[in-house]
């Protein structure tokens, strides 16, 4: 039987048929590696242009708006803007609606920023002037409350809820004024000495007592609340008897509603 034998232009003609085919796969790989690229570029352009345009649109609003409101409405407005401006970039990044996210991230935004005013500010400096080397500590609390704690050498003996004398300029200084939407959250502790039931009766009645103060230094009660914790929130061990004058405490916290 005859055999044909293959011809070389044959043969290098499917050589260049195969070196085709896999530049057309490359070409193809290296397509899709670019288009993958500028998607992510153009994810990235849209989340600075939605970012850009709220911070834009929420700058026109100041200007027009500021002049006009009050400290509180300034504070409130300045955590709208932030939560805004944030809420459209996460909704865009995500994959979501850039406006959606500006009201979400905005209603959260105006919330937070109405909780700590330029008056509590201006309480805390005020306190902490007030009761400096006394081992009263003034703070401002992760949410947003400026916390005075009275420990037992200006608040209270062990076993009683009488206000001690020490105490009384303190309270004072507190009441002075105040804003009359400020709200007032007084907590009463003990130490570990005497039975759960009778720590418990006893934290309330020393908190009980500090809001009457206040009441007749001029603070409406109906914008104070009270609350005895006994023995459950010891600061220092109580097995001390300098742990047990820390643990026998007054707490006042100091907010501004959001509204």
């Amino acid at each position: 039987m005859a055999v044909n034998p293959r011809s070389p232009r044959s043969d290098v003609g499917v050589i260049r048929q195969r070196r085709g085919n896999r530049d057309d796969r490359r070409s193809n790989s290296s397509a899709a590696a670019l288009k993958g690229h500028e998607d992510q570029e153009q994810i990235m352009s849209r989340i600075s242009c939605a970012a850009r345009s709220t911070t834009l649109a929420l700058a026109v609003v100041g200007l027009v708006a500021c002049q006009s409101m009050t400290e509180r409405q300034r504070n409130t407005a300045a955590g709208a803007g932030v939560g805004a401006a944030t809420g459209a970039a996460v909704g865009a990044a995500t994959g979501g609606n850039a406006a959606a996210g500006a009201v979400v991230g905005g209603a959260v935004g105006a919330v937070a920023g109405n909780l700590w005013t330029r008056h509590l500010e201006a309480k805390r400096a005020e306190m902490q002037r007030a009761t400096q080397g006394t081992g009263i500590n003034v703070t401002r609390t992760t949410d947003n409350q400026l916390k005075v704690s009275v420990p037992s050498d200006f608040s209270f003996d062990p076993g009683s809820a009488q206000i001690k004398p020490q105490m009384r300029p303190v309270l004072d200084q507190l009441a002075q004024g105040l804003d009359p939407r400020t709200r007032l959250t007084i907590v009463g502790h003990t130490d570990s000495a005497g039975s759960a039931e009778l720590n418990n009766r006893l934290s309330l009645d020393r908190a009980v007592n500090v809001r009457d103060y206040l009441h007749n230094d001029g603070v409406d009660p109906g914008h104070m609340f009270v609350n005895g914790r006994g023995e459950t929130q010891p600061v220092a061990s109580n097995d001390t008897a300098i742990g047990r004058a820390l643990n026998r405490r007054v707490e006042i916290f100091l907010s501004e509603p959001s509204a």
